[in-house]
């Protein structure tokens, strides 16, 4: 169905030729020739968008502007002004136009700003249509927690939810739910009807981050050829979730830094100061204060993002979570196999919980769907899972102790020291932060060991 919109002009021949210039992409076009019937016929309507002139006779363009935000709030209002009355458009953008353009103007930008305005729209209206959903989605209580740790962290999460502009910072290893429980936090908040806005800092290259995040002006670099709105723009009034935050350059760290301070951008190639109004909430799987004495992370920054930090613990740390979590999964994952699993065998929930989970409940969540989609039946097994899983005892006993004990070598205690971080470091495929938390020490001793390790 084409989108509508309804021009109010006294002035017959602009009237046609917007008219003639909006329907070649393929608006549905209304027309009014004053202010009085522009209110009769979008009451009647209802278009998506509202062109008016400020100078109408009869009733003027404010008050026409006024009278339609009284009828429909989310309505999007464009206006039309000379450059002689420029402080009415400026008092027009306060009572809650869109944007105003300047006669004579191109039809070009005038094409230009109707697009941006039902982009928005459009925006708003998906939102709208998926906070229901989202809210359900995403309630504190549908996130597994019989593990003290765990506890406190969902009660902190339900306190900061409901201050509206106060920052978080959630920290865990990749795969323990920081994107997960970054969404109950805002769909359980004030914000909850407005857009959630997520960005992996990670997954864009640096240069391309940037237009993402703040968007860019006609001309800006080379394949600009329109204006772009930034995703910082559109979670305006609602929550942009910035994850993965330490891959984030230092420049693009001061410009974050700046915008979350002012609650205001440029976008890239423009002048114009963009006010918005977004929480927000970052996440990251590496330690920042390390980062910030490696010079990869800028302190200011840090400290803006920490106003309320919530870790969330590793999956090992939370064994009693396991098989609850397991129980939901199966629960969830019937219905999108169409499998009737009930349960799990007491050896193979032995076997889960005596596993170290280095992904996580991700990790947990994959293993679970591969059973359940390569196994039809009423229970997972021991058979079920994969090898290293269903051999506990080895896992449970670090390789290089059990070479010792094999071989009965007498070794000194440095070398078996240096042996056990390099097992540990296979094990984590290199994350020195989690074989950190596995040996028990700070991240600095483990760095400091390293360097004597040839």
């Amino acid at each position: 169905m084409a989108q509508s919109i309804l021009i109010i002009d006294d002035e017959i021949l602009t009237l046609n030729n917007l008219k003639r210039a909006l329907e070649k992409d393929a608006y549905e076009i209304l027309l009014a020739d004053s202010g009085e019937a522009g209110i009769t016929i979008f009451k009647q309507h209802r278009p998506n968008l509202v062109l008016i002139d400020l100078m109408l006779p009869g009733i003027n363009g404010i008050e026409v502007l006024k009278q339609i935000k009284e009828i429909d709030s989310n309505t999007i209002v464009i206006m039309i002004t000379a450059y002689e009355i420029l402080e009415k458009a400026v008092e027009s953008m306060k009572l809650g136009a869109y944007d105003y353009l300047l006669k004579p103007f191109k039809l070009n930008d005038l094409k230009a700003s109707v697009a941006r305005a039902l982009e928005l729209q459009s925006l708003k209206i998906r939102v709208s249509e998926t906070v229901a959903h989202e809210k359900g989605k995403y309630y504190f209580d549908r996130i597994t927690a019989n593990n003290k740790k765990m506890i406190d962290v969902l009660n902190t999460a339900r306190k900061v939810a409901m201050l509206e502009k106060t920052t978080v910072l959630i920290t865990g290893e990749s795969g323990v739910g920081k994107g997960m429980l970054a969404r109950a936090i805002h769909y359980n908040s004030p914000r909850a009807d407005e857009p959630f806005i997520e960005i992996n800092c990670a997954a864009i290259p640096d240069n391309l981050l940037e237009s993402e995040l703040f968007g860019y002006e006609p001309g800006a670099f080379t394949d600009a050829r329109r204006r772009k709105i930034g995703l910082m723009e559109r979670a305006d009034h609602g929550t942009i979730f910035l994850d993965e935050i330490a891959d984030m350059s230092l420049p693009l760290q001061a410009k974050a830094l700046k915008v979350i301070e002012e609650q205001s951008f440029v976008r890239l190639g423009g002048t114009q100061h963009i006010k918005i109004n977004v929480r927000i909430i970052t996440a990251t799987n590496k330690n920042l204060k390390i980062a910030i004495d490696n010079n990869e992370f800028r302190e200011d920054l840090y400290y803006r993002l920490n106003v309320v930090p919530i870790a969330i613990p590793p999956l090992r740390e939370r064994v009693d979570d396991i098989i609850p979590m397991v129980l939901v999964f199966i629960k969830d994952l019937n219905h999108e196999l169409h499998r009737s699993y009930t349960g799990i065998s007491e050896q193979a929930a032995s076997n889960l919980k005596d596993y170290m989970w280095p992904g996580n409940v991700r990790e947990l969540r994959n293993i679970i769907e591969r059973i359940m989609a390569l196994h039809d039946t009423d229970e997972i097994v021991v058979e079920h899972l994969p090898q290293e899983i269903r051999a506990p005892s080895q896992k449970s006993t670090p390789a290089v102790l059990r070479e010792t004990s094999e071989k009965q070598e007498l070794i000194p205690l440095s070398d078996l020291e240096t042996r056990y971080i390099k097992q540990i470091l296979r094990y984590t495929n290199g994350n020195k932060s989690m074989a950190a938390k596995i040996l028990g020490i700070h991240p600095t001793s483990l760095f400091r060991k390293l360097k004597n390790i040839k």
